[in-house]
Order: C-alpha cells, then structure tokens, then sequence
C-alpha cells in the first residue's frame, strides 16, 4: 500500500513536476518570444527615431536652405534695381518662415531698413477696406447688392444708369465707367470735394463692360463704412482690424505714422539712373483706396489672417460666405491694364476680386496687389490653396524687384522651383519698355518743327484758368519762361515746343512730364490749354 501510495505519490509529484516544467517551458518560451519582440521593438526604435530625427533635420535643412537662397537672391537683386531699402516676409503654414530688411532707410544715412521699418502699403490697403465693409455685411447694416445712392446719395455720377445702379460691390471691381481721374488726390482735395466734382466725370466706357483701375471709388467706399458704422475709416479700419490682429506698427494715414521713428525715406531714380531721396507729398484723401502705413513684422500678421479664412485666435472676423466672396472674380482684366510681367508668367486668366489682382500661376490661383505712391512701392502676393504669402516694402518710386521677389518666393517655397531668374528677366522687360519710350520720345523730337515761335507774347498766354472736375490753375510768366501753378503746390516748367505746344515738365520729376497746348479762339486770344488729358479754360 505504501509503495503503491508511495508510488502514487511520485505519480503526482512526477505530474506535477512535467506540468510545473511544461510551464516553465511554456513561460520560458513566452519569455523568449516577448524578449525578441522586445528587441525588434528596440532595433525598429533604435532605427525609427534616427529616421525621424533624420526627416526631421532634413526638412528643417531645407527650410533653412530655402530661406539662405531666398536671402541670397534678394541681396543680389536689390543690387541690381538700385533700390536703397526693403523688407520681405514669407509666410507657409501658419508660420513666419522668412523675415528680413535689407539696405537703409534713407541713403547717406546708417538707419538700417528692418523688419519694423514702416512703410506705405498704398494700394494694397484696397483689400483692408475691403474686409471692413465685409464686417458691416456681416452686421446686416448692408448687402453688397446694395445701390450706393439709396445707402449714400451724395454719390452722382453723369451716367445716370451707373448712377442707379451702381452697387456696394460696384465701389470695389474698377469697372464702373470711371477713367483714371487720381489728379484729384494728388491736387489734396478733401473727399467732400472729390466725391462732389465727380459728377461731372465723363465716363471712360459704359458701366461694367471693361475694367479701368481707379481710386476714386475706393474712396467713396471709406466713405460709406463711415456712414453705416458711424466712424471714420481710419478710426474703424483702427479698431475692427489692427487692433485684433496685434498690428501695433500699423497706421492709417501718414499723420498717424508720425509716431514712428523708423519710417522710410521715399527715393526716385532721375534719368541719369541715380536714386535720391525725396519728399513725400501726404493726401489725406486717398485713405481707405492706399492710406496704410505698416511694416512687415505687422503684415506677417495681416497674411497669417487672411490665409487662416479671415480668423484671429481661433475667432472668426468674417463670416466663410463672406470671406469667400472677397477672393471670387468680379471682372476681366485686360491685357492693358495688367502687368507687364504677364509676358513671361503666361497667365491663362486675369481677374479682379474685392481689393486683389487674381491669376493663375503654375496651376495655382494667386491674389495680389501691388501699391504704389511716390517714392515708395509695396506688393503682396497669396495663394491660399498652399497657405502661402508673400509680402514686400519698398522705399524707391516703382522699383519693379517686388515682382521678382514675388514670383521667386512662390517657386522657392511653393514649389521648389529654383531655376527661374525672374529679377534679371523682369528687368530686361522693364528696361525694354523704358527704351522704348525714349525711341518713341525721340521719334516725336524728330517730328518737331524747328524755328517756329508762339503766336502770342509769353505774357498773353498768362491768367487764371478752371476745370469744373480739377479746379483752377495759372500761367505764370517767371523771368522769361511760363509756368503752370496747379493746386497743391504743384508746378510745372513751360519750354516753348513749336508753335503753340509747350513741353511741361513737373518741377517734382517723378510727376512725370507732358505737352500742354494753347488753344486760341476766332479772335486770337487764349481761350483755353489742354494738358495730360484735362483743358482748362481761360478764365481772366
């Protein structure tokens, strides 16, 4: 019995013994196994993290590469334009990948033009006035169909269809019939005045049929914010835009820039290519149409806004309908008065938005616009479907390296594209334009007949003389020269051309120049001159 429990036992111990065993082997095999899973686990880490930190510098080296070319590009190019100073910011995803100024902020002097160097935003104000309005349709306080002379009356156009209907939208699209009428700006009318001589505008082409650019409307725009919400512009566009986004270098209109003391210095390029500083010449009344000053630290600020659908801090200043509606064409482009850029770019459509230029380029839809006031220039350049923006300041008179810096950030961030040297090809297309109008100058020299004299003594031409849409101007005889006086201190150097044509020359160069022509009645007196476009009449 004992040896049968005996070997009962051992039985049971012998079973238990090969069961503790087969789980121990089993535990040892489970151990095993977790223990090679564990170093695959650890050799997929050991070769997974180095790939990501790998990917991760990588991209990082290729930010920094992208941003050392760009860099590189812009310093060469400004040597090129002779432009004494700008700023670029580049923004791509949410970020501020590039920021930078470059030369000075007036030449003869060491002040450096930096990132918060401010500058005129000039047109590219346009699209800022455009989201105001958008924050008061928003409101319900307006619609954009709404007629401009049921919201404000003291619009008359002499086209009385255009007249009743021209809509709010219609304030934005530059395809109202209006001509380019900016002398009333720049002669420094108040807006009260401007907007009551515009009556007596004759249109250019019939309403919504063509697209001619102009401020004027834009300044009619500022105007009705001013009305519906009760604030001026400058003190709205203050409030409802640049404070919310945190652009506290941001200012709307020269006088409020005055804060600053890192402003820029304008600069024009005379004929015999040297660049010299210049005054410039405030007009209040161009306000909500390019009013803005800013710099690009600011303005990284403006674009991150707009590219993120018109949100701050996750909070919606526009409404998407509304948002979108600022970026749908409105009107065709013509050839004449887009860019000449074009001629390289090839885009297959040109547009206008509400403030923005449209295009496509390399299968993306860009907005932009450029700004433009003497001695200083700006550019700002979108594309919303690769949360791109681009945005340039420059402080010399129609320096034309703001579209190559344009165009080169797009290729370099957007599509690593390198190959294309747009500031020598868009310089050789400016450079080709300037010459041609120096042959066509000279061609009209040729043309000139010699040895004639006025029909009158110098004196006879003298006077005072009005234009119901730009006001008064004198002929003024100054030692034995005549001078043409016209509002706002600007005057104008009389040569004797042939016969009674006289070759104006702006005292301010970067006016420009052009003929003024006499034109005498059956009695041989003076009744009236005619000059870029606008005939005076002689009025004593």
């Amino acid at each position: 019995m004992q040896i049968n429990n005996y070997n009962t036992s051992e039985k049971l111990e012998a079973v238990h013994f090969t069961i503790h065993l087969s789980t121990l082997q089993s535990q040892l095999k489970t151990t095993i196994l977790l223990q090679k899973v564990a170093m695959r686990k650890l050799c997929f880490l050991m070769l997974f993290v180095p790939c990501c930190l790998l990917a991760t510098a990588q991209k990082t080296t290729t930010k920094t590469n992208t941003a050392n070319r760009f860099d590189a590009y812009v310093q060469h190019a400004v040597q090129l334009w002779k432009t004494p100073g700008l700023s670029v910011v580049v923004v791509k995803d949410s970020q501020v990948v590039f920021n930078k100024g470059y030369g000075v902020r007036e030449l003869g002097k060491q002040d450096a033009f930096n990132t918060a160097t401010i500058s005129i935003c000039a047109s590219t104000t346009k699209a800022m006035t455009a989201v105001c309005m958008g924050m008061l349709v928003d409101e319900g306080k307006i619609k954009w169909t709404d007629k401009v002379s049921d919201v404000y009356p003291e619009l008359k156009l002499s086209d009385n269809y255009a007249n009743s209907e021209l809509t709010i939208k219609d304030l934005f699209t530059h395809n109202a019939g209006l001509g380019n009428a900016d002398m009333l700006w720049v002669y420094n009318y108040n807006i009260d005045t401007i907007i009551q001589r515009m009556r007596y505008l004759q249109p250019a082409y019939s309403f919504r049929s063509s697209f001619m650019y102009q401020n004027l409307m834009y300044m009619v725009a500022g105007e009705v914010i001013h009305k519906v919400s009760g604030k001026p512009w400058d003190q709205f566009i203050t409030e409802r835009l640049f404070q919310p986004l945190g652009m506290t270098n941001t200012y709307a209109s020269y006088k409020r820039s005055a804060a600053s003391n890192n402003r820029i210095t304008p600069h024009f390029m005379y004929e015999d290519s040297i660049v010299k500083p210049i005054s410039y010449s405030d007009r209040e009344a161009v306000g909500a149409a390019g009013g803005v000053w800013s710099c690009a630290d600011d303005m990284s600020k403006w674009m991150l806004f707009m590219l993120d659908s018109a949100k701050i801090n996750g909070n919606r200043l526009l409404q998407p309908e509304t948002y979108s509606m600022l970026f749908k064409p409105q009107a065709i482009v013509t050839a004449s008065e887009f860019y000449p850029t074009a001629t390289l770019t090839k885009p297959h459509w040109t547009t206008y938005g509400l403030g923005w230029f449209q295009e496509d380029y390399k299968g993306k839809m860009v907005q932009f616009h450029t700004g433009s006031l003497a001695g200083a220039v700006a550019i700002l350049g979108l594309i919303p479907d690769e949360h791109f923006g681009v945005y340039i300041f420059a402080n010399m008179d129609h320096t034309e390296i703001r579209h190559a810096l344009m165009y080169k950030a797009m290729d370099l961030w957007v599509f690593n594209d390198d190959a294309n040297d747009w500031s020598a090809d868009f310089y050789k297309i400016y450079s080709t334009q300037g010459a041609a109008y120096k042959k066509e100058e000279q061609e009209t020299e040729a043309k000139r007949v010699l040895n004639t004299n006025p029909s009158l003594s110098l004196k006879d031409y003298t006077g005072k003389y009005g234009n119901e849409v730009y006001g008064s101007a004198s002929i003024v005889l100054q030692g034995d020269s005549l001078v043409l006086q016209l509002p706002n201190n600007l005057n104008v150097d009389l040569s004797h051309w042939n016969y009674d044509t006289f070759l104006g020359k702006y005292e301010q160069q970067w006016n420009g120049k052009d003929f003024l022509q006499f034109n005498l009645n059956t009695l041989g007196k003076v009744s009236s001159f005619s000059f870029s476009g606008m005939t005076y009449d002689k009025k004593e």
